[in-house]
């Protein structure tokens, strides 16, 4: 396994979840010389469209296009996901093994109930992985505590009341470009799977509209907004927009 250390660390309980919400940030990010890496929990097999082994190739397929220095799947059971001790130590041998200084992680509340599960369970075990009396092993052996400096919750399907929003006004094609590997979940007039509220046509309309909503407010085009469970603090006021 590799020691790589990471700025930024995004879990997705399944793959495209990071990309949809806050595409434009990690390719921001990574444009800006940050590492970044993706842990996806599950595989989404039981997604509607698409199969197990197709998104998986689309994910890996995205990471490429967009330049992540990691993209692994923990293969939880899609639907499936707990909060408990066997779940927990897992994400905690990951934030561990990468120590990333910011975590990003599903919205709190959502229309697919394994966005919030997975949310709770990414920042319990953010805080858990600071604790040096819990035991994680890499490579048969004790790693280190280790303990984000931040966890971020990104906005997905509900309109939530962002903590703050990121601009992302010239990221946003090459977000759109990104979501086009996932070809089993997007728009496809030819094809015959069931119809789900992302594989519409007005779905990156939706997108977009989103975007315009919360960049507005704060002087400029399109944004992505995320939720923390703390004070937010800046350099000095000239920084807040």
């Amino acid at each position: 396994m590799t020691n790589l250390t990471l700025d930024i660390l995004a879990f997705g309980a399944h793959p495209d979840d990071v990309e949809i919400s806050c595409g434009g940030t990690i390719i921001r990010s990574i444009q800006e010389g940050k590492k970044v890496g993706f842990i996806d929990l599950t595989g989404g097999e039981m997604g509607s469209r698409g199969s197990k082994d197709l998104r998986l190739e689309e994910a890996n397929k995205a990471a490429l296009m967009m330049g992540l220095d990691i993209r692994e799947n923990l293969h939880f059971r899609d639907c499936h996901i707990a909060n408990d001790e066997w779940h927990r130590l897992k994400i905690i041998e990951k934030i561990r093994q990468y120590k990333p200084t910011i975590v990003l992680a599903n919205s709190p509340s959502d229309r697919h109930p394994d966005h919030a599960k997975a949310s709770e369970l990414v920042r319990e075990a953010c805080f858990y992985s600071g604790l040096a009396k819990i035991e994680s092993f890499q490579d048969g052996k004790p790693q280190e505590c280790w303990r984000p400096k931040s966890v971020f919750m990104y906005i997905q399907d509900y309109y939530l009341t962002p903590s703050f929003v990121l601009d992302v006004t010239d990221f946003w094609n090459k977000k759109v470009e990104v979501l086009q590997c996932y070809g089993s979940q997007f728009y496809n007039p030819e094809s015959a799977e069931p119809a789900t509220p992302i594989s519409g046509e007005e779905f990156f309309e939706f997108l977009y509209g989103k975007a315009l909503s919360l960049g507005r407010p704060c002087g400029f085009k399109l944004g992505e907004g995320f939720i923390a469970d703390r004070y937010i603090g800046v350099d000095n006021l000239r920084s807040v927009r």
